[in-house]
């Protein structure tokens, strides 16, 4: 299964902002690349959790691809909600690491939350105006929380792709 690279997609990013030979940017090419450092977070989520389950050995897998298109944005924001909680809502504390998520998936979690609200204005909402800085943003944030995420212990890690997989009713 081809999977989308996030790097790739932090790579368009960066091809989107690049300034026209002349005048300023178009507004298309600014909002796709806010999209774009969004979804390169998103993705970046999606292999973690679909490697950790199943493997990456079994990227071509219809396994793998389940796992892989499990997770929904409305899950990873609530997820990522919760993250940030000194004391998060009963359902999910019984698998949360003690002591709370660590610095790493915080900030990684604010990140997402954080992205995920400026893909949703630059994708929807016909009124902003975006220059060039605001894409630059959204993809150093996006690449630092995915570095961030790589960082953090991997008991941390585990318990938020667990919770992503696999939400508490």
């Amino acid at each position: 299964m081809p999977i989308l690279n996030p790097d790739h997609l932090f790579e368009q990013t960066e091809k989107l902002i690049v300034p026209p030979p002349a005048g300023p940017p178009r507004q298309v090419d600014l909002r796709r690349a806010i999209s774009a450092a969004y979804y390169g977070l998103f993705h970046f989520c999606l292999i973690a959790a679909a490697d950790e389950f199943v493997g990456v050995t079994q990227r071509s897998t219809s396994r793998y691809a389940l796992v892989y298109r499990s997770v929904e944005h409305k899950g990873l924001k609530e997820l990522c909600t919760e993250t940030l909680k000194q004391v998060p809502v009963a359902k999910y504390r019984p698998y949360v690491p003690a002591g709370g998520f660590s610095s790493g998936i915080q900030e990684f979690s604010t990140a997402a939350i954080e992205l995920q609200g400026k893909r949703h204005l630059a994708d929807y909402n016909p009124i902003p105006r975006y220059k060039t800085s605001d894409a630059k943003v959204a993809l150093n944030t996006a690449r630092s929380a995915v570095h961030r995420f790589g960082q953090a212990e991997q008991e941390h890690r585990k318990a938020f792709l667990t919770l992503l997989i696999c939400p508490p009713r």
